[in-house]
């Protein structure tokens, strides 16, 4: 299997750096000019896009979710226990600063919610995850009957701390457990509100415990938001980065590292991807209405097929997701597209096996699988394969990797 690399601090331990942090702000302060204007923002336009075709069922063979991930010799911290590191991440603040300080995510939210008081007012509302409560109060500025928020993190006494300061006690309840265990006062809400996605989307798995909550609280009329998510595909090349790293451990002050040189060739990285170093169309690989879908359909194998749009090399697939707020008066995106403005969940890159030589025209397609992985259903499983056939050569590779 190939784990993940990351280039800059992940969703779930630490905060981006203040530089990084900068450019947030500056981006965003851009995008609450224009939305203020139209209701939109960041690639959180219209969302007349949404897709509608079906993704197609992978076709390769031995990309069956039952048996393609078995017998793989699968490296993994045993020492980090899901219930260690994933909440506990959660109860430090720079994550929470991290995900306040990308205005682009927190303004499609608050517009999704602010904006829409017709929907909000004298309603239930549940918010899923509440973190430090933001979203919750929000609602409660939507007019919301009620708004209880859920978190299991340390974050919580803060949230509850956060609620009486801005005056929403009587309001808001700030309740701290596990959504599977914890009781509620009232049999069924209205409306769902959580920011449920991580890396690659599906990374950590709290969709679950949102799909729990709608199969458990939500009224039949009821609705969640965010609704809509789809998530892309396209082919890269990176060879400036690529060599760059390969490089150094040719030489580590007088060191050879050539297993270390394979390691970092082969691992998928979470980074910020100019939209020049993208050289295909995108291609859906998972498309989910978030009121029908259920848990098992989140463990997929589906096809790919990319267009190459120039003569090049292609190094890998990089992957986005945008969601969507389609109840919102002016339906809401939340895109992590490289042609949007960067997001703290950036974009996702595999590396392909070798370098591919493409023209333009070219057709790479596979199939992906994606799964949870059994030891911790919050890690992710992935197995992808290459095919292309041009007038240089064919090519059909396949590598597994490991979102951890």
């Amino acid at each position: 299997f190939f784990f993940l690399m990351i280039r800059r601090p992940p969703r779930s331990t630490q905060s981006r750096s203040s530089a990084a942090s900068d450019v947030y702000k500056r981006q965003s302060m851009e995008v609450e000019k224009n939305s203020n204007k139209n209701g939109n923002q960041n690639g959180n336009d219209n969302s007349s896009d949404i897709p509608s075709y079906k993704v197609i069922k992978a076709a390769d063979k031995n990309f069956d979710l039952n048996t393609c991930f078995d017998n793989q010799n699968i490296y993994r911290d045993m020492s980090k226990k899901d219930s260690d590191y994933y909440f506990d991440s959660y109860s430090h603040f720079d994550i929470h600063e991290e995900m306040l300080k990308d205005r682009i995510r927190t303004l499609a939210y608050k517009n999704a919610i602010v904006k829409n008081r017709h929907m909000f007012e004298g309603k239930i509302v549940l918010d899923v995850g509440c973190g430090t409560g933001i979203l919750s109060i929000f609602a409660a500025q939507a007019g919301a009957k009620h708004v209880y928020g859920i978190e299991f993190a340390a974050i919580s006494s803060h949230a509850m701390k956060v609620v009486e300061q801005n005056g929403f006690k009587d309001q808001i309840t700030i309740i701290r457990g596990k959504v599977e265990e914890v009781k509620l006062p009232i049999e069924k809400v209205d409306i769902i509100i959580s920011e449920w996605m991580g890396y690659f989307l599906l990374y950590e798995s709290m969709l679950d415990t949102v799909l729990y909550a709608r199969d458990k609280w939500l009224a039949t009329d009821g609705f969640i938001l965010p609704d809509k998510a789809v998530l892309y595909v396209s082919t890269l090349e990176d060879e400036e980065y690529k060599s760059e790293k390969l490089e150094f451990w040719d030489n580590v002050y007088g060191i050879t590292m050539p297993s270390i040189k394979r390691w970092v060739t082969t691992e998928p990285l979470v980074d910020v991807v100019n939209e020049k170093a993208l050289n295909s169309n995108s291609c859906a690989i998972l498309n989910i209405d978030i009121m029908k879908v259920t848990v098992k359909e989140l463990d997929f194998a589906h096809e790919y097929q990319l267009t190459i749009n120039r003569k090049d090399y292609v190094h890998g697939l990089v992957s986005w997701f945008n969601v969507y707020f389609t109840q919102s008066k002016i339906p809401i995106k939340l895109s992590t597209s490289p042609y949007q403005k960067s997001t703290h969940w950036k974009q996702t890159i595999f590396y392909s096996p070798n370098a591919y030589p493409v023209n333009k025209g070219d057709v790479i397609k596979g199939s992906i699988a994606v799964k949870k992985n059994k030891q911790n259903n919050r890690e992710l499983d992935i197995k992808i394969s290459y095919h292309l056939e041009n007038d240089i050569n064919k090519i059909h590779d396949v590598a597994y990797y490991r979102l951890s």
